[in-house]
């Protein structure tokens, strides 16, 4: 035991700079500086990290971490990384946070949590997955943030180390990795270690993360030789001659491990310490590593070798009964092995063991003969669910294990990946699932799990999900249930990539074949929806008659009633029908409630039915509704794709309600979340054009082109509709720059694509509206002849907003009374309206046309509040002019 304490707490050689930079970041975490004095006006948290080989010092440097971080009072968190768990998703997140969790009641944790409770419990094993749909990986992300972040400002100051970061799970790394930069703005020390060989790419953000390493990590070498003699002599005493030492240094190549290991095997032979013994050193530094510590092992008897092999398979954390189990040991037996692996430095603990070093568990587990491997790994998947684990902790050895058609090895692999996925960790639900399909699963089985296999590639690898979808289509299925809801994320799918065209087309091969009424309907609904939104829908005013009708004969008693009656809703808002008949049917859709995050249901329908009010000139109940929506998102832990259409439709709203500040804001917002989704998808466009649209409105053309460029907003546009429709902004853009020619070429094409599929609502889409104004130079008659349709089409639409906005085009390229006229009348609409950019426009244009200050004031306050920068420069210099004029 003596010997055990000395080695623990023995001399970091070698190791001054690091520790230093230890030092002086617990100096500044702890509000000191190094002179005892405070440094500033709050504690500094910041990350070090340590990169160097196998057996180079890491763990030892982290103890002393951890030592020194608790003396000074900090709340330390820790975790290490596993060979064995690499593929257990959240293993390291659990190791850090659920300590500091557990104790607490479910009551007291969800007080806690408050709305992250369902989403970051699951992945940390607070608590079971809820059923219905999963976080997505972006939220469970930023769950875990929020809970670090204020554990860390709960515990302040808190220091969180990560050892042998190279083998963490790739959950819990990637969360890591994009959390810890934040930890200067925080009481957080972050200290990790790694093998830098090892690094998956994964974690690559490691390798330079902002730090006092100056975005380095701090690199450990070999110890010199005078740092092993010191090593030495501290270990075996004074008396430790010179050529001993050195030869302990040549035969360990200053590697700290291996000279710990040696010194303790000279201990335990008797070996003395001078030039005698030297010549020695050689076989028994052999015997630490490698072939030498297996041999070294077998010696010990086969029940000590059978013990440690389990233990090599169960990883870190191993309780000594399971190793038992595994090693299909009697009590007496395995305590004995234990005892002798203890006594050889390979284990070390009691109640749980562990290894004493990394390598020398991965020196273990390579021994073990592979036929072996592979039947502990077999008896391990059986030993844990016996021992109340449960399906996850059996599949990760599930997955080690030859296909031999098992079917219990296919049920433990779904419920693990049912389990994993519901947890917010697709990726280790799909390696759980091609496992299983590996196995393989009976015939009757086969389409189920290709089916679960495609829902866990949903949010990450879209075409993988298409290809398992269809190949479950293939399958002989009994289950007619089963075989919609293949369907029905088939068209999701396709859909969400842009290939709408096939997302209606596999709906309408299965409604043909449907003989259940209730079926056919959701069908329907999916197939209108999806429609709704194809650029190159071939029959659209067919579509709009039948969806009409079958629309005007449901009474809404379901959802997917309410679905149809929502996507009336819509049709007439794009045609151009009349306000109020759009309004009846969107309150129709919600009279039965209308969720955003509803199962097996996508979000389009709730937010078009909320969207319709906007164009209506009810924007208060718009955002109502976007309120309870994203609400919806965020109890549900959606916080890519779906979070980043919500932020960015809501932009639009305030967009046209003229709030430009506001809208620039959630845009951008909006932006950053579709980024993280990816370029080129629906989101992306969404939130470039509503952002683009309010910097034009801001009057700063400039950045808005910049904005567009950046980002490829341009030629080729998406197949799907989106709003603000892309060419039409991409046209505004142009023609805000003075390049009319170019302008009036792309929202010509707009009116092109749009109109034969009746889309004709200047207030969806004012293509109209910017095209007179390209056209006003070169054809005056022509733009007259433009802004008129869309004037007449504005007022059979009948919102104050969409007439007033038509009016002012209509006035700028008109000329004399007639200008006059539409103006007054656009400015009285739009007061009617709640379009206060639009009303600013309108003042003052119709202020400069009559040279009167009042509405020249009046514009210029508007457009203040609006935040309308271009234009209240504009209504200053005019308003300026006038009152000289006046003078």
């Amino acid at each position: 035991m003596g010997q055990r304490v000395l080695r623990n707490r023995r001399t970091l050689y070698e190791r001054d700079s690091q520790l230093a930079a230890v030092d002086e970041a617990l100096a500044e975490l702890t509000g000191l500086g190094t002179d005892g004095a405070a440094p500033g006006d709050r504690p500094l948290g910041a990350l070090l990290a340590f990169a160097g080989r196998a057996g180079i010092g890491k763990t030892t440097l982290l103890a002393e971490v951890r030592r020194r971080a608790a003396a000074q009072g900090c709340a330390v968190l820790s975790a290490r990384g596993g060979e064995q768990e690499q593929r257990v998703a959240f293993h390291v997140a659990r190791q850090l946070l659920h300590p500091r969790l557990a104790g607490a009641s479910e009551a007291e944790l969800r007080a806690s949590l408050g709305s992250w409770y369902d989403i970051v419990g699951p992945a940390l094993g607070l608590c079971a997955p809820t059923e219905g749909a999963p976080p997505d990986q972006q939220g469970l992300r930023d769950g875990l943030d929020w809970v670090l972040t204020h554990l860390a400002v709960r515990r302040a100051p808190m220091v969180l180390v990560l050892d042998d970061a190279h083998w963490a799970d790739p959950e819990s790394l990637g969360w890591l990795a994009a959390f810890a930069p934040r930890a200067e703005q925080l009481p957080l020390l972050v200290v990790v270690a790694y093998r830098p060989d090892e690094l998956p790419e994964h974690a690559d953000a490691f390798r330079g993360l902002p730090g006092r390493a100056g975005g380095r990590p701090h690199g450990l070498e070999p110890l010199s030789a005078d740092a092993v003699a010191g090593l030495v002599r501290e270990s075996l005493g004074d008396h430790a001659d010179d050529a001993f030492c050195h030869e302990c240094w040549a035969v360990t190549a200053g590697n700290p491990f291996e000279a710990v290991e040696l010194t303790a095997k000279v201990h335990d032979r008797g070996l003395d310490p001078t030039e005698a013994g030297a010549p020695l050193l050689r076989d028994l530094a052999a015997a630490v590593k490698g072939s030498g510590l297996i041999a070294r092992l077998e010696r010990l008897g086969p029940s000590a070798v059978r013990f440690a092999w389990a233990c090599a398979v169960l990883g870190t954390e191993i309780h000594p009964a399971l190793a038992a189990a595994v090693a299909g040991l009697g009590h007496e037996e395995a305590a004995d092995a234990a005892d002798a692996l203890r006594g050889a430095r390979v284990l070390t603990g009691a109640e749980t063991l562990e290894f004493v070093h990394p390598l020398i568990a991965t020196a273990v587990y390579r021994a073990i003969p592979p036929a072996t491997r592979v039947a502990l790994h077999g008896q391990a998947a059986w030993c844990v669910t016996d021992d109340g684990q449960g399906a996850t902790a059996a599949a990760r050895h599930l997955l080690e294990t030859h296909p031999e058609g098992d079917t219990w090895v296919v049920r433990q692999l779904r419920a693990a990946a049912g389990e994993t996925l519901r947890a917010g960790a697709p990726d280790s639900a799909r390696g759980y699932l091609a496992r299983a399909l590996r196995e393989p699963p009976a015939a009757e089985e086969r389409a189920a799990v290709l089916y679960e296999l495609g829902s866990a590639s949903l949010l990450t690898e879209p075409a993988t999900t298409v290809n398992h979808l269809r190949a479950a289509l293939q399958e002989p299925i009994a289950e007619p249930a089963l075989r919609h809801h293949i369907v029905y994320r088939l068209s999701q799918v396709l859909a969400h990539s842009d290939r709408l065209a096939e997302a209606s087309e596999t709906l309408a091969r299965e409604i043909a074949v449907t003989g259940d009424a209730r079926v056919r309907l959701r069908m329907l609904s999916e197939q209108f929806m999806w429609d709704a939104f194809r650029a190159d829908e071939p029959d659209h005013p067919s579509r709009s008659r039948r969806l009409a009708r079958l629309a005007d004969r449901l009474r809404g008693r379901d959802l997917t009633e309410r679905y149809v009656i929502g996507l009336r809703t819509w049709d007439a808002i794009q045609r151009g029908e009349p306000a109020d008949v759009a309004l009846h049917h969107a309150e129709r859709a919600l009279a039965g409630g209308l969720g955003w995050a509803e199962a097996d249901r996508g979000f389009e329908v709730p937010v078009l039915v909320a969207l319709a009010f906007m164009y209506a000139d009810r924007p208060d109940r718009t955002e109502e509704l976007f309120a309870a929506g994203i609400a919806d998102y965020e109890r549900q832990g959606w916080r890519g794709g779906h979070l980043s259409f919500a932020y960015t439709l809501l932009g639009y709203v305030r967009y046209r309600r003229g709030r430009l500040a506001e809208a620039e804001d959630l845009a951008r917002s909006g932006l950053r979340l579709a980024e993280r989704v990816g370029p080129g998808t629906p989101a992306h466009w969404y939130a470039l054009g509503t952002l683009i649209q309010t910097l034009l409105a801001r009057g700063r053309t400039d950045e808005a082109t910049s904005l567009a460029e950046d980002h490829a907003f341009r030629e080729p546009f998406p197949a799907a509709v989106v709003f603000p429709d892309a060419q039409t902004v991409y046209g505004e853009l142009l023609l805000a720059r003075g390049l009319t020619e170019e302008a009036a070429a792309q929202l010509a094409s707009a009116g092109r694509r749009l109109e034969p599929r009746g889309i004709r609502n200047p207030s969806w889409c004012p293509w109209q509206l910017h095209l007179a104004r390209a056209q006003s130079d070169d054809a005056p008659d022509r733009a007259l002849t433009t802004a008129l349709d869309a004037l007449t089409r504005a007022r059979r639409f009948g919102a104050p907003s969409a007439i007033g906005q038509a009016l002012r085009t209509a006035a700028e390229v008109s000329s004399g009374e007639a200008r006059l006229a539409y103006l007054r009348e656009s400015v009285a609409c739009l007061e009617r309206s709640p379009a206060a950019y639009e009303l600013a426009c309108a003042l003052v244009t119709l202020g400069t046309e009559l040279h009167d200050a009042a509405h020249l004031r009046r514009g210029l306050e508007t457009a203040e509040r609006c935040g309308a920068d271009g234009l209240a420069v504009k209504a200053r210099t005019e308003l300026a002019a006038t009152e000289r004029a006046a003078l």
